[in-house]
């Protein structure tokens, strides 16, 4: 109540939160979105609007990919990676991931604003006929924090009990 949109925008944005941000506001004059935009909003609704337009605006945010260097690289946080060698980067350091491991990565890169439960990497990495359980997420998940934490990432999994895993940029490193 004591800050508007604006503000709550840029102070998300001088955090480093990526969050996808739709502003909806009553604001719906050209310099108003064209502020709400340069602040850092990914989209812009003025009221009144209809609610299905909300959800397509919603879904195809969810769509958008992370951001792809000319050279093939995602992106994230404070690391780079390379779907097509395998490569992961932090500053200087690099590292080799294993296959499942890289998968699983770009998934919750790819979805990196939700919670992924088990059960869709178990489909996105190994696909709908596998023998793959949770464990098998759960181990390949360690590694790839271990992996993160060798190459000094400040990019954490966090475990979300009972729903699965949700990629961020902490600052800190610490994995729940």
């Amino acid at each position: 109540p004591k800050m508007d949109g604006f503000a709550v925008l840029q102070a998300l944005r001088r955090r480093n939160v990526t969050a996808p941000v739709i502003l909806l506001t009553a604001r719906g004059q050209v310099e108003d979105r064209i502020k709400g935009l340069d602040y850092g909003a990914d989209d812009y609704l003025a009221k009144p609007f209809h609610v299905e337009e909300l959800l397509a605006r919603m879904r195809a945010l969810h769509r958008r990919k992370p951001e792809l260097n000319a050279d093939g690289m995602i992106a994230f946080g404070d690391i780079q990676f390379s779907p097509h060698t395998l490569t992961l980067q932090c500053g200087t350091s690099l590292t080799t991931l294993k296959l499942k491991e890289s998968q699983i990565l770009e998934f919750l890169i790819d979805n990196r604003n939700i919670v992924v439960s088990k059960k869709s990497i178990i489909e996105k990495v190994w696909g709908f006929a596998t023998d793959a359980d949770d464990n098998a997420v759960e181990t390949h998940v360690s590694r790839l924090r271990k992996q993160l934490t060798q190459l000094g990432s400040d990019i954490a999994i966090h475990t979300i009990r009972g729903a699965g895993y949700a990629i961020a940029t902490s600052g800190g490193g610490k994995h729940v």
